[in-house]
């Protein structure tokens, strides 16, 4: 837990976590941006096959419990390519994507209470949910009983559909906005909020640290978090990568063994070597090589996530063989999100970026797909 070891660093590490705010004069931003409706604009698709294009739209003016945020940055996850190519499900066009969203709050709304005016803060993959159901009151809102308001391609609570961090500007509740700590670049934020704790929420539930040997399979936007996190959590990392070209990365940041998982290669000296293994690969693949690895009454669990279209396949032998489970997890809600943050200023890990402008989101996608992201691309929104 990140809070036990804040309480080891002392007062010092106490610092890093303080909201913090960036070096704007309140009184100028509220007197520039007031309540809205607020004018933006946006890399958008207006079809599963086209490119992207510039939109001009707006966004909601403030509620009692809303900030608008001038964005900086947004993290490009593979899902958002799934979305915006319709790979889970039909979408609604133009689609703004984008849900690794860092900015600075330039207005509030009359009963915000956690954020300020100038207050660095993160959007991460929802933006509202119902809070009342059980998930809802247990800090699990990305299990929502009754439908949580996915950053884009969800219905609103004013009926219209929510558009993503791909843009310059954004209205979000209060609740669902994450605070960035001065330790942390908000160009390495975004990503967090998504690949990072997709990674870490899964680690919480099956106790990774100490003493566990834990396998990552993919070295990717997810993989490459995963491998830090562990690492940082005190678990022995083994990586499993298809591309040789990134054993010296996995090993730098943190594996201790780093199998390059070719279609003939030999895993049988690793059989009974895991305690969990964590699977980021987000296209189909062989999973029945990858659970002799795990100890008797260890569980593999799949986060990456392909096409529907290409579904895997499981034998029940090759769980009960060793009484294994096999096991998947979305993000983690609003409060573990704010304490990913949280864990990773204080051991001062950072996801791997290439930032780019908005004018380069489809090269950018194009290398996602490529397997050609070392780790992921970072959109300046700001920049053309």
């Amino acid at each position: 837990m990140w809070t036990s070891a804040l309480a080891a660093a002392g007062a010092g590490a106490a610092g890093l976590f303080r909201p913090s705010t960036a070096e704007a004069t309140p009184a100028v931003e509220k007197a520039t941006f007031g309540h809205g409706p607020f004018p933006a604009e946006g890399m958008a698709l207006h079809s599963s096959q086209g490119p992207h294009e510039r939109l001009k739209f707006q966004r909601r003016a403030l509620g009692p419990k809303d900030v608008a945020i001038k964005l900086q940055y947004c993290g490009i996850c593979h899902s958002d390519i799934h979305h915006g190519r319709e790979h889970w499900r039909k979408e609604t066009f133009p689609l703004v994507t984008g849900h690794e969203l860092a900015g600075v709050v330039v207005a509030v709304g009359s009963s915000v209470s956690k954020l300020e005016v100038g207050s660095r803060v993160g959007v991460g993959c929802m933006v509202n949910s119902c809070r009342r159901c059980g998930p809802c009151e247990a800090g699990m809102e990305q299990y929502c009983e009754n439908g949580n308001v996915l950053t884009y391609g969800s219905k609103d609570r004013d009926g219209s559909i929510t558009q993503g961090g791909y843009s310059t500007f954004n209205v979000v509740d209060e609740d669902f906005v994450i605070a960035i700590p001065d330790a942390i670049d908000l160009a390495h934020a975004g990503p967090m909020l998504c690949a990072g704790i997709t990674v870490y929420s899964p680690f919480r539930r099956w106790s990774v640290g100490p003493g566990k040997k834990v396998g990552v399979v993919g070295l990717g936007g997810l993989g490459h978090m995963a491998t830090k996190i562990a690492t940082a959590l005190g678990a022995e990392v083994t990586v499993l990568t298809t591309s040789r070209s990134k054993v010296d990365d996995a090993r730098r940041f943190g594996a201790r063994t780093v199998i390059v998982n070719d279609p003939g290669a030999d895993l049988s000296k690793h059989r009974r070597s895991l305690d969990f293994i964590l699977d980021t690969v987000p296209y189909q693949h062989d999973l029945e090589r990858l659970l002799p690895l795990l100890k008797i009454d260890s569980t593999l669990c799949m986060v990456g996530v392909g096409k529907t279209t290409e579904p895997h396949q499981i034998g029940p032998f090759s769980l009960l063989r060793d009484r294994t489970s096999f096991a998947s997890s979305q993000i983690g809600g609003i409060r573990e999100t704010q304490e990913l943050v949280h864990f990773c200023a204080l051991h001062g890990i950072r996801p791997e970026i290439t930032q780019v402008p908005m004018s380069r989101i489809d090269d950018a996608w194009a290398k996602v797909v490529d397997k050609a992201a070392r780790y992921r691309f970072v959109i300046d929104v700001t920049s053309a």
